[in-house]
């Protein structure tokens, strides 16, 4: 059974920075193009970014576009979603999620193996 676990979740100030992982286990990580949701409180979960199975390719929300890294080590199997200057319209519950088949793609339709999410609270 494949399982997502994020961590590195916390509160922040305004500008501050996070940086958060999701390891994979019981499934062939290298298989699976990779994203980040999120969902704040009252919202619908959003797409933030995703990366395809050797890194080479990424996609991010225009929200977070030029203020977020994502990336991935395959040997660890682990990808890291990386927050620089936050706002507090960052807050929220991110989640990372896995494609089998590949995609990379912002749908959130398309990932069919979720975690359970790491809290992102951004204070000012």
């Amino acid at each position: 059974q494949v399982q997502l676990v994020e961590s590195g979740g916390g509160l922040v100030q305004v500008g501050g920075s996070l940086s958060l992982s999701c390891a994979v286990s019981g499934g062939t990580f290298r298989g699976y193009s990779m994203g980040w949701f999120r969902q704040a409180p009252g919202k619908e979960r959003e797409f933030v970014a995703t990366i395809s199975r050797n890194g080479a390719t990424t996609y991010y929300a225009n929200s977070v576009k030029g203020r977020s890294t994502i990336s991935r080590d395959n040997a660890k199997n682990t990808v890291y979603l990386q927050m620089n200057s936050l706002r507090p319209e960052d807050t929220a519950v991110y989640y990372c999620a896995a494609d089998p088949l590949g995609r990379v793609t912002p749908r959130e339709r398309d990932y069919d193996i979720w975690g359970q999410g790491t809290q992102v609270t951004v204070s000012s």
